[in-house]
Order: structure tokens, then sequence, then C-alpha cells
């Protein structure tokens, strides 16, 4: 990095730290922090955004799976390597101390849970894979030292954490959770209410307070140290607080953000930061910033509940008029897409994209198909659907259904995961998709969480033995996912930064048109939603499917079985 480059960091972390704070503190905070990034060696030059069509990754939690006597990470790491997958990445879901949540309540964040194992586990992890972290930055566990600290009253703590007057007007805060806002804690100098945005255990700190900010930018640093090579801000939409507004995507938390990829920009530019915002879809988009200063990937929030919805109609032509305004914002972003994750499927993102009924028909179908649905309160005391509890592979088809046809079951998921693989953006698989899990009943009865559902923890070796047989559900969807990701990887048309063309083929079809981008190599991604065959017209010419090899001709109509997947290429 020149020393231009660099002195322009610096004057610009200096003005966004002024902008939050004041003169006085901005000074002192500055000057904490450039000497800890003055204890990382010198940067290269930041610039372009280091992926390509091999990028993609495996979504899991630390012990998602297992095997006695051996510390989960290790096997994690040991059973991504039999699997011999064409993926870049692994994002270990929070694999720190926690007391709730399944992670999302950490006690320390600079501490692996023994349970997990250490951070050498972690350090061996990136040897193979690129690994994301998560930063669930916007809160911290009841039980953490910071809090605790808190309620003794012991500075610097007193004022790391938010407190309010219970008679306050709230009623402007954007609630994703039907629990309180507030919860009320006993404190040494008496009764507080203290703002918690997700849960009594999940006690959000108060980034009003430079020293709280300065504690999360060493973490992050600490983070970097450690391995990371992409960084998950969970939740960070909550993260700047001001009564009077509705808490939720402020310019502060802009701000922070931009702080956080200046700070990278300086010491770790090949860091990717990535957004994990479960909003509607242009709220979503706004974490982009200006397209060189904010997030580098967002996660594509509203195209789960899309497919789902695509399927459910046997219709593409909301997916398809959505898609068609899905445009690259720069050569330094994308998007990360998923199906399915830890959480249920979000429905606030496809919010003025779907109509209230169709969003109704995804939930009875959820309630049809064994899951269950999450709700969150409005402004005005009303309560509307806020994520559907169910396995992806559930949602697509009915129980029932897959116990009957599992051929049909797997077909129709497969299509739903051609279509997320096939968009323009980095893949995010979870680990139950990738090996087509069902809902986990005996878990919500266990936990009494609904998103128990989908986070069944699961015996390595069990595993892979249902893998080894070829007519299991897992090992078919398994097989399949395989042969689509291998596809994917060799197609430089398939690049993250490619160009991106939605085609109106016919309703039942979801077409897209993938170009590298020296726009040297062109794809046509066909996928036939529905149960019947359907005709499509193809340019004249010769055309290798890449996922069977198949070679087809153009011109006269080539007929697409039902729910099949073509990725063609002219030959």
């Amino acid at each position: 990095m020149t020393v231009d480059v660099y002195s322009r960091l610096k004057q610009s972390i200096l003005d966004k730290l002024r902008r939050l704070y004041g003169d006085e503190q901005a000074i002192a905070a500055y000057d904490r922090l450039i000497a800890r990034l003055n204890q990382f060696p010198a940067a290269g030059q930041s610039g372009d955004l280091m992926l390509s069509e091999r990028d993609a990754l495996i979504i899991a939690y630390g012990d998602h799976l297992w095997r006695d006597g051996e510390a989960p990470l290790v096997t994690l790491r040991q059973v991504l390597q039999q699997f011999k997958l064409p993926v870049s990445g692994v994002h270990v879901l929070p694999f720190f101390p926690y007391s709730s949540d399944d992670g999302f309540s950490v006690i320390d964040y600079y501490q692996v849970d023994p349970a997990l194992g250490t951070w050498q586990d972690i350090r061996a992890l990136s040897e193979d894979f690129r690994v994301m972290f998560d930063a669930v930055f916007n809160h911290i566990s009841a039980r953490s030292q910071w809090f605790q600290a808190f309620l003794r009253g012991e500075p610097p703590y007193t004022d790391y954490f938010i407190t309010v007057d219970p008679s306050a007007d709230l009623s402007l805060v954007t609630r994703p959770r039907t629990l309180p806002l507030l919860t009320a804690f006993d404190t040494v100098n008496g009764r507080q209410h203290v703002w918690t945005t997700f849960s009594d255990d999940q006690i959000d700190l108060n980034f009003a307070n430079p020293g709280v900010l300065l504690d999360m930018l060493d973490v992050l640093l600490f983070y970097v140290e450690q391995g990371a090579q992409l960084i998950r801000l969970d939740a960070i939409a909550f993260l700047w607080k001001q009564i009077g507004t509705t808490c939720i995507h402020l310019p502060e938390t802009h701000l922070v953000i931009q702080l956080m990829r200046e700070v990278l920009d300086m010491v770790a530019p090949q860091v990717i930061i990535v957004t994990e915002t479960n909003v509607p879809h242009r709220e979503n988009l706004s974490y982009f910033g200006d397209g060189q200063n904010e997030a580098q990937m967002v996660y594509q929030f509203a195209l789960p509940p899309l497919i789902l919805h695509t399927l459910r109609s046997g219709d593409a032509s909301r997916l398809s008029a959505w898609a068609k305004t899905i445009e690259r914002v720069s050569d330094r972003t994308t998007f990360f897409n998923f199906t399915a994750s830890h959480d249920g499927i979000g429905v606030r993102p496809v919010a003025g994209i779907l109509a209230d009924d169709e969003i109704e028909a995804l939930v009875k179908r959820t309630q049809a198909h064994g899951g269950f649905v999450s709700y969150k309160n409005n402004p005005d005391g009303s309560q509307s659907p806020y994520e559907l509890n169910i396995t992806y592979f559930d949602a697509i088809t009915h129980p029932e259904v897959t116990a009957a046809q599992p051929d049909l079951a797997v077909d129709r998921f497969m299509v739903s995961q051609a279509i997320m693989l096939a968009f323009i953006g980095v893949p995010g698989i979870y680990l139950h998709s990738l090996v087509g899990s069902q809902n986990d009943l005996v878990g919500v009865e266990t936990t009494g969480r609904y998103r128990s559902i989908n986070r069944q923890k699961l015996n390595a070796d069990a595993l892979l033995a249902e893998l080894d047989d070829p007519l299991s559900l897992r090992a078919r969807v398994f097989s399949r996912y395989r042969q689509m990701l291998a596809a994917r990887a060799a197609e430089p048309a398939f690049h993250p930064l490619g160009g991106q063309k939605v085609l109106d083929m016919a309703a039942r079809v979801f077409a897209l048109e993938r170009t590298s981008p020296d726009g040297k190599d062109t794809v046509l991604a066909l996928h036939n939603i529905s149960d019947n065959s359907i005709s499509i017209n193809l340019p004249e010419g010769q055309h290798r499917d890449l996922i069977s090899g198949q070679v087809v001709g153009g011109g006269d109509g080539l007929m697409l079985e039902p729910l099949q997947v073509r990725w063609l290429k002219r030959v």
C-alpha cells in the first residue's frame, strides 16, 4: 500500500470517528486505534475482490458433526476433507463460549468453546478452506464478564450497555422478535432496564461509547490474526440506537461498517466483510454502500422465499421479475446466495415483492409440511410472520410425498438448489441442505425452540455410512450436489463478478444467461420448476450440458423434462 493511500485511509478513519463522537473523543479513539493497527505488518495494495467461480462456502456449526472422543472442529475438518467437494470455504457458525441461541449469545469473543476445540483447530481448518467467522457485535451474553461488571457498577463497563427509562416512547423501534425490547436487571445502582433487541440473554452493546467500538475493532483484528478470511457481521442493521428513530439502518451504523472496512483495507485487504441483514431487499442493498466503502458481500435474503414460492406455485414469473432487478453494484462487491441457514426462511425480505396472500401461502405450506412460523411485533401492536422454521428440503416437498416418491422429492429439491448455484454471487450451502436433511421435530420438542428444526447434530460416521449407500435420500442429494458444484467451479461464466441476464422463455422455466467477466464465456442456465415437460427453443448450433455432459442441438425445440436442470454452453 502506498504512503498516500495509507494516509488517506487514516484521515478518513479520523473523519468518521469525529462524525460519531466529536473532536475530543475522536482524537483519543484514533490514537488508540492507530497504535493497534501499527502492530500489523504493512499490507499490500487494497484492490480487487479476490473471488472466482470456484468459490462456494459450506455453512455449519462447529459441532454439526460429532464423533465420540474427538473435538467436533476436528471432526468437521476431517469430514469436509472426505467430502472432496469443489468448494473454497466454510462458514463456521459462532464457535465461542455462549449461553443461549446456539452460539449467538457470546460469553467471550476471544475464546473457542472448549466443547468444540481450540484456536489451533480453527487455524488448521483455515489451512484447507477460507474460513468465515461470525462477528456477533450487536449484543453479548448476559453471562459475559463485561455485563457482569456492569451489574457490579465497575468502570468502564457502566457505559457499555444501553439503559432506558421504561416510560420512554420506543414505539418507532423496529422489532425482529415478539420478546420485550427492555429487560430489567438488578444492579449495584438499583434496578435498571437494559436494551435487549433479541432476548433477555443477548444484551445490546452501546456503540455510542467509543470504548465499545474500539474493543470490537480489537476483536475484529484478533479474528484476522486467527485466520479469518471472511467476517460475517451478524444482525448488524440494529447496531446503533437512537430513541425516536426506528433504530435500524441508521447512518451511524453504516459509518461503523465503513470504519471496519477501512481498518481491514489498511492491514488485511484480503478479508471480506459480509453483512447479515434479514430485512426487505432494497434495505439490504444499502450495505454495499457506494460499492467501494462498505460490505463486499451481502446476504441475498430474498432468494430463499422467492425460490420456495416458485416451486410452490409452479410459476417462475415472480422470481424472474425480481432477478431482473439484480445488478452487479461494482467490481468489488457481489451477493452471498443461499436457500437455507441455521435460521429459518425469512419472509420480511420479500415484502413488496410477493403479495400478502402469496406470503400467507408460504406460511400455510410450512405448517402443512411439519414446520413452524415465528412472528415479530409491529409498531401498531399487531404481529406478522418473520421467518418459516423448517428444513428447506421439507419446505419444498411434503415429507409424506418424499417417503412415497423420493426421486421426485430429490428432483424438486435439486432444481431449487441449482437456481441458487447459477445465480450471480457466491453460494453458501447449509450442511443440512448438502445432505438432504429433513425436519428434526425431536430437536424442537427437546429444546422448545422452533429453530432447532434444522439444527440437528449428526453422528459423522453414521452420516458417511448413509452417503455410501447410493439408495439413501442423503446420498442422492449429496451426489447431485457434488455434480452441480463441480460443473459450476469449472465454468468461468459463473464467476461472482460476471454478467447475468434473465430470459423470458416460459412461466415454468427460470432461465439465466451468465457471462464471464471478460465476456468470453456464456452459459444458458435452464431450470424447469414444474412437473411437466416443456419445449424450449435454443439458438442455432451445438450446446453441451455442463452437468450431464450431453450435447444437444439448437434451432428446434429442446425438451426440458419435469424438474430438469440444464446448464448449456455453446460448443
